[in-house]
């Protein structure tokens, strides 16, 4: 056993869902899901997104599930989404 701290405790590959959250205009999910695609390198399909409009419908939850291979990837990924102006929270 090593005495060096674990990265991550994600096993690569696996199934990850990232939920980013912004104020509802139209373009918000395509702002998401294109850097999103950017990063995986894949074909997201709609199975694979799911939207929810905040009660009084100001924001919107855009949950992603992809295959990641790496924490350097989902940490560019974070990076980039978290830089965008629409993006104001990320899970």
């Amino acid at each position: 056993m090593s005495d060096q701290p674990q990265e991550t405790l994600l096993e690569f590959p696996c199934q990850f869902p990232l939920k980013a959250m912004g104020e509802y205009p139209d373009s918000f999910a395509q702002v998401v899901l294109t850097i999103v695609q950017r990063h995986i390198g894949e074909h997201v399909t709609e199975q694979d997104i799911k939207q929810r409009p905040s009660k009084n419908g100001k924001y919107l939850a855009v949950t992603v599930t992809f295959e990641a291979h790496s924490k350097q990837q989902l940490d560019d990924l974070y990076r980039e989404l978290h830089a965008h102006s629409h993006v104001k929270y990320l899970l």
